[in-house]
C-alpha cells in the first residue's frame, strides 16, 4: 500500500464527514439537475438569480450539526453543474453576491468549519451548463474548446486564490472529457502550485489522491484512500417529493463498512431553497449524534477488517446475521443493527478474551 500526498494522512483516518448541495437548483425543489433534464434555458435559469435569498441558510449550524455527529471534514457545494458560483467572483455576475442575499457563502462555510475544527473541501464543477461556450460547443469547434478549458482553469485558479488554504479540491462534472482533453496533469499542478498541500480526488480524468465511489460503498481493490458519497434519501440537491430517506440504522451500517475498509463516509444534506435544513435530515443527524457518543470508538481508528466469503485469504473477518464487525487492534467490535436477544454467541475466536461489554 503507497500513499503518495502525506497531506492525506487526516483524510485516511477520518472516517466521516458532510458533503452540503446548495444552489438555484434548491429553489426549484426537484434536484440539481433541473435544469438539464428540464432543458430550461439559460437566460429563464438566470431569473432564479433575482429571487435568490436563503435567508436561513446558517454555516454555523450544519458545521456544529458535523461536529456533534462526528464529522471530520465538510465538502462544499461552490458551483454545481448549473453554473451558479455561491462565492464572490470577478470572472461572471452569475454568483451569489450579486443577488438580493448579496453574501459569499463558500466564505460563511469556511469561516465555520475553521470554527468548529473541521477540515474543509471546495466541490466545483468543471462543466455547466451556463457559461458560453459550453462543453457542447467545445466538442464540435477547436477554438471554442480551448477558450472552454482556459475558463475552466482560471475558475479553478481564482477559487484556490481566494480561499487560500482548503483541504481538499472536489472536482465534478468532467464528463464529455477525458484526462488529456481536461488537462487534468497541467490542471492538478496548477491547483498544487497555489496550495501545495491539496489533496484532490479522481474526478478529472486522473487517479487524483483517492477513490469517489458515489451511491455505494465500495472499498477499492487494491486498497487506496477512498471515500463513498452518499446521500441521505435518493437526491444530492433538495427534492420535495423524495422520501425516501435512509435511516439511523442504514447510516450507521454505512459508517461501519467505512470503518472495516478504512474509508470514509460522505454523507450529503441538501438544504431548502430559502437555506434551511429539512427536518428528516435534522432528525437522522441528531440521532445518529446520541449513537456516536456512545459507540464512536467502533468507527474510528479502525483497521481494514473486509470478509470476503468467496476468496481464499488469510482475512481476520466474518459475516454475522446481527450485524457487521470492526475491529481496531485488540478490540473487536459488532454494531449490532439486528437484535439477538438475551443471549449471543460468537465462535471461531484464536485469541483469549479480557473482557466483553456492551
Amino acid at each position: 500500500m503507497t500513499i503518495e500526498n502525506s497531506n492525506i494522512d487526516w483524510f485516511v483516518n477520518a472516517r466521516f464527514g458532510m458533503f452540503i448541495h446548495f444552489g438555484l437548483f434548491s429553489m426549484l425543489t426537484r434536484g440539481e439537475w433541473v435544469m438539464n433534464k428540464e432543458r430550461i434555458a439559460p437566460e429563464e435559469y438566470r431569473k432564479l438569480a433575482d429571487e435568490f435569498n436563503p435567508v436561513n441558510f446558517d454555516a454555523d449550524s450544519l458545521c456544529s450539526l458535523a461536529k456533534e455527529a462526528g464529522m471530520k471534514y465538510i465538502v462544499f457545494t461552490t458551483m454545481h453543474h448549473e453554473g451558479f458560483r455561491l462565492y464572490d467572483t470577478a470572472l461572471t455576475d452569475f454568483c451569489s453576491t450579486k443577488t438580493l442575499a448579496n453574501r459569499d457563502f463558500v466564505a460563511e462555510v469556511i469561516d465555520a468549519a475553521r470554527k468548529h475544527g473541521l477540515k474543509i473541501g471546495l466541490y466545483h464543477s468543471l462543466n455547466n451548463w451556463y457559461d458560453k461556450p459550453d462543453a457542447v460547443e467545445a466538442l464540435e469547434n477547436k477554438v471554442k474548446y480551448q477558450e472552454f478549458i482556459n475558463n475552466t482553469f482560471a475558475r479553478i485558479r481564482e477559487l484556490l486564490m481566494k480561499y487560500n488554504p482548503v483541504d481538499i479540491l472536489w472536482y465534478d462534472g468532467w464528463w464529455p472529457f477525458n484526462a488529456q482533453e481536461w488537462k487534468a496533469e497541467e490542471m492538478n499542478k496548477m491547483a498544487r502550485s497555489i496550495q501545495p498541500h491539496l489533496i484532490i480526488n479522481g474526478r478529472n480524468g486522473l487517479p487524483g489522491d483517492f477513490s469517489t465511489p458515489e451511491g455505494h460503498m465500495s472499498q477499492p481493490s487494491p486498497w487506496r484512500p477512498w471515500e463513498a458519497c452518499m446521500t441521505l434519501n435518493d437526491s444530492w440537491g433538495y427534492h420535495k417529493g423524495d422520501h425516501n430517506w435512509k435511516s439511523v440504522k442504514d447510516v450507521i451500517q454505512m459508517l461501519g463498512t467505512a470503518a472495516n475498509g478504512n474509508g470514509n463516509l460522505l454523507l450529503n444534506i441538501a438544504p431548502k431553497g430559502d437555506g434551511s435544513i429539512p427536518g428528516t435530515s435534522l432528525k437522522i443527524l441528531k440521532r445518529l449524534t446520541h449513537w456516536m457518543k456512545i459507540n464512536g470508538e467502533a468507527i474510528f481508528n479502525t483497521d481494514i477488517f473486509c470478509c470476503h466469503p468467496n476468496e481464499r485469504g488469510d482475512g481476520r473477518n466474518d459475516f454475522s446475521p446481527h450485524g457487521s464487525f470492526t475491529a481496531s487492534g485488540n478490540n473487536l467490535y459488532l454494531l449490532a443493527s439486528n437484535w439477538m436477544g438475551s443471549t449471543y454467541v460468537l465462535n471461531g475466536l484464536e485469541t483469549p478474551i479480557k473482557t466483553i461489554s456492551i
